[in-house]
């Protein structure tokens, strides 16, 4: 695969079990880059060679990042999160452990260096996940990867201590801005600045927090929600940032959620020179 453009701008997909399919969709916006997620419910057998196929066929496509969900995942409200989201819940933990190894190979077979997933909600005691995420860390160090933490279901402070007590180099951060105001986590910002020494990818997403106790704020079209994004924008300049500027949308209307991303572009070519 090719190198990305400093701030080219990509798209968040979702892969359907057709590569080819995939790849269309997201040039069907002018793009040729972006992060692939393996959804929870999708068979992960046949996925690397069949990706593979694809790539080698469109050499000018760049999947920047694999990102793992897993089966079971519920965003109702926040008490849903805690009880289904990421590696946190107990019982389920060795198999979602066992499918993000099983992502991480798929994503090392088509040369992708880069594995995210939200981790779930940090407890207080975060001693067995701090060992989890040692556990998947010293794994994708086999193949040169880095496991990458979606933010916003913790404090930016909260999180760089985590990291610290992880201590592990290729633990790094996907940084999504929206989710700060989605789960009233803090100043998208001032966490931008806390945590910039690890991130290596970012999303493009709005929204507006949330409305009461317990709930989750709701995602908006890039720029028409409480992200204050030309500032944004501005932070990832002074902190250096030349990576992936990716659009995630998740409207769960086909035509809307295109027409959303469309806007992104647009929005994102006008505030941040960006390429794509």
């Amino acid at each position: 695969m090719r190198n990305l453009e400093p701030l080219e701008i990509g798209l968040m997909f979702w892969a359907t079990g057709d590569a080819e399919r995939d790849i269309a969709y997201v040039r069907s916006f002018g793009l040729r880059a972006g992060q692939l997620g393996f959804g929870g419910d999708l068979k992960l057998e046949g996925m690397g060679a069949s990706w593979r196929s694809s790539l080698e066929r469109h050499p000018d496509f760049r999947i920047e990042t694999a990102v793992c969900s897993y089966a079971g995942e519920d965003y109702t409200d926040i008490a849903s999160v805690k009880e289904t989201v990421g590696l946190l819940p107990a019982s389920l933990r060795a198999e979602r452990v066992a499918r993000t190894k099983e992502v991480a190979a798929i994503a090392a077979e088509l040369g992708i260096r880069s594995v995210a997933c939200h981790i779930g909600f940090l407890p207080e005691d975060w001693a067995e996940m701090r060992d989890v995420v040692r556990e998947i860390c010293d794994d994708l160090s086999q193949h040169d990867q880095t496991f990458v933490l979606e933010t916003g279901q913790e404090g930016a402070d909260d999180l760089l201590a985590f990291i610290a007590d992880v201590g592990r180099r290729n633990l790094k951060i996907n940084f999504d801005p929206a989710n700060m105001v989605l789960y009233g986590t803090g100043n998208p910002l001032e966490a931008l600045r806390t945590l910039s020494g690890y991130v290596v990818s970012v999303h493009c997403k709005d929204g507006v927090g949330p409305e009461g106790i317990g709930k989750l704020g709701t995602e908006r079209p890039l720029g028409l929600g409480e992200v204050d994004f030309p500032a944004f924008l501005n932070v990832l300049g002074e902190v250096g940032y030349k990576g992936i500027l990716s659009i995630e949308r998740e409207e769960p209307n086909l035509d809307q959620r295109n027409t959303d991303i469309r806007h992104a572009i647009q929005f994102l070519r006008i505030n941040s020179g960006a390429c794509g």
